[in-house]
C-alpha cells in the first residue's frame, strides 16, 4: 500500500448533475506524490458501513450527523452546516489513518475510496533501477491516467471560466499544473529505467517500443504544458477577464514602452546566476510550470535526493561496521600470533637447554 502521510478536506462545491448535491475535495499526500478525490457524503456513509461490516467493528471516529430531520427545510448552501460536516469528515479519515489498528485503513474499501493504487501499482518503485518489466508498464498506465486527470482539470477550468467563476477557474488551473509537474518527473524516471531493463536482457525491439511510448508521453506533456500555461481567454465574447491569467500577454513593444528599455534594468526571471555573456535558459521540464508547480517539482527532486542520501548513509554505516569488525579480528589475530611466537621462543630455549644436558651426559 502506498504510504499515506496526510489527508485534508479543505473545500467543497455544489454540483448540479444529475441533481444538485455537495461534493467534498479530499487531498491525499503520499511519500512521493499527491492527488485529489471528490466524494459525496453518501459515499462516506457507504464507506463507513462497509468498514464496519468487513472488520466487525466501527471505525474509531463517527461520521458527522446526516441532519435527517432538518435536511429538507434547511438550505443546501448553509455554510455553517457544510463547514461543520467538512471538518467532521476530515476528522473521520484522519482517525482511521492514525488508529493503532490497521484493519480499517488496510481494507480494500478504504483504499478504493481514497484512490490508493492496489496490487502491482502499489509496489511501483521511485528508483528507476528497481523497475521490472511489468511494473514499468503499470507506471506507464498510471501516468496515462494522470494525464487524463490533467485534461479533466483543464476542461473544468474552462467550464468555470465560461460561468464567470474566476477563483474556481484559477484553482483548477493550478491543480492541473501541479499534477503535470509530478507527471514530468515520473516520465524522466520511466525513461532512465529503460537502460537498466536493457542490461537485464530486454529485447531491442521491445526497448524501441517502450522508448516510443515514453516519447508519446513527453509529447502529450508538452501539449498539455502549452494549454495549462495560458488560461482560456474570453475573447469570443469580447470581454476583458478579471483574472490576470486569462488575459493575453502584452506585446514586446508595449512592455518596452511601459517598463523602459534601459540597459541597466534587469528583466524578471526565475533563473539565478545569470550572466550577460551566456544567459541561462529554462528546461523543457520547468518551462510549462508556474511558481507553485516549480516549487513542487523541486520538492519532489529534493525528496528523492534525500532518499538516495539516506540509502548512501546506510551503506556507509554498514561499511564502517564491517571495517571495525575486520580491524577487531586482525587485532585478535596479531595477539594470537604474538602468543604463538612467544611460545615458540620458550620451546626453543627449553630444547637448547635439553641439548646441553644431553651433551654433558654423552
Amino acid at each position: 500500500m502506498t504510504a499515506i502521510q496526510a489527508v485534508f478536506i479543505r473545500s467543497y462545491e455544489e454540483r448540479t448533475t444529475p441533481k444538485s448535491h455537495i461534493v467534498y475535495k479530499i487531498d491525499i499526500q503520499a511519500h512521493v506524490r499527491s492527488w485529489q478525490m471528490w466524494r459525496r457524503y453518501s459515499e462516506f456513509d457507504d464507506l463507513n458501513t462497509e468498514l464496519t461490516k468487513s472488520t466487525n467493528s466501527p471505525p474509531p471516529c463517527s461520521l458527522p450527523p446526516k441532519h435527517a430531520l432538518t435536511g429538507f427545510l434547511r438550505s443546501k448552501k448553509d455554510e455553517k452546516v457544510l463547514e461543520e460536516r467538512r471538518a467532521g469528515l476530515e476528522a473521520y479519515l484522519r482517525a482511521i489513518l492514525g488508529a493503532k489498528e490497521d484493519k480499517w485503513r488496510e481494507s480494500f474499501a478504504f483504499k478504493e475510496f481514497l484512490g490508493i493504487p492496489i496490487g502491482r501499482q502499489a509496489t511501483i518503485p521511485s528508483d528507476p533501477n528497481q523497475f521490472t518489466s511489468s511494473s514499468w508498464l503499470d507506471e506507464h498506465a498510471a501516468l496515462q491516467t494522470l494525464l487524463r486527470d490533467v485534461w479533466a482539470d483543464i476542461n473544468k477550468r474552462d467550464a468555470l471560466s465560461a460561468q464567470g467563476d474566476v477563483a474556481g477557474s484559477h484553482k483548477s488551473n493550478l491543480a492541473a499544473k501541479s499534477k503535470l509537474a509530478g507527471v514530468l518527473s515520473r516520465i524522466g524516471l520511466l525513461g532512465k529505467s529503460l537502460q537498466q531493463l536493457a542490461m537485464a536482457g530486454m529485447s531491442e525491439g521491445e526497448l524501441q517500443r517502450r522508448t516510443d511510448m515514453v516519447g508519446r508521453l513527453q509529447d502529450d506533456c508538452e501539449k498539455l504544458g502549452k494549454v495549462v500555461a495560458v488560461a482560456r481567454q474570453a475573447g469570443s465574447r469580447g470581454q476583458i477577464s478579471s483574472n490576470p491569467m486569462e488575459r493575453s500577454a502584452a506585446s514586446e513593444t508595449d512592455r518596452r514602452a511601459l517598463l523602459g528599455s534601459s540597459s541597466s534594468s534587469k528583466p524578471a526571471r526565475r533563473v539565478f546566476g545569470a550572466s550577460s555573456s551566456s544567459p541561462p535558459k529554462e528546461s523543457e521540464t520547468t518551462r510549462p510550470l508556474d511558481n507553485v508547480g516549480l516549487f513542487q517539482l523541486q520538492k519532489q527532486q529534493m525528496d528523492q535526493q534525500d532518499d538516495q542520501l539516506s540509502q548512501l548513509t546506510t551503506i556507509l554505516q554498514r561499511q564502517r561496521q564491517l571495517g571495525e569488525a575486520i580491524n577487531h579480528e586482525v587485532t585478535l589475530q596479531i595477539e594470537m600470533l604474538d602468543d604463538l611466537s612467544s611460545g615458540v621462543d620458550r620451546v626453543g630455549n627449553k630444547l637448547s637447554a635439553t641439548n646441553k644436558k644431553l651433551n654433558r651426559l654423552s
